[in-house]
């Protein structure tokens, strides 16, 4: 199986950003320990502040079986996004490290979620691995 890891913006600062929020571990980390649970699963990992990437990535997703995409304040902004995200065959899975109901009202809704599978929120890097763990179910 293929799985493409995709990150939004600011998702680059993990590490060093509100790591009260969001951890004090990066996404190199974050691709050893998928790599290390996950040996029967080929990994491709991108992150980008930008949103035109991350849409050229999700159209160019055809070879990958799956999407796990934690699209930072994308999220809630990007239409654009959403629309890329409709005209792809891969199965993605939001995630999301903060527990985002919890926070900031802004970020309550999400334009992606009518178009994935599920979205799975507050678990740390966890999320991604609770994701990985129902796409190679």
């Amino acid at each position: 199986m293929r799985i493409l890891i995709l990150n939004g913006p600011n998702l680059n600062l993990l590490g060093t950003r509100e790591p009260s929020i969001y951890g004090s571990d990066n996404l190199e980390t974050l691709m050893h320990h998928l790599t290390e649970k996950f040996s029967n699963v080929i990994f491709s990992h991108l992150q980008s502040n930008h949103e035109g990437v991350l849409i050229d990535a999700i159209q160019d997703s055809e070879k990958y079986d799956a999407i796990v995409f934690n699209a930072g304040g994308y999220t809630h902004t990007s239409v654009a996004i959403a629309d890329a995200l409709a005209a792809v065959k891969p199965r993605v899975i939001e995630v999301h490290l903060s527990n985002v109901m919890a926070r900031e009202k802004e970020r309550h809704t999400s334009l992606l979620a009518q178009h994935c599978l599920g979205t799975i929120s507050g678990f740390g890097f966890d999320s991604y691995v609770l994701a990985v763990e129902q796409l190679t179910r």
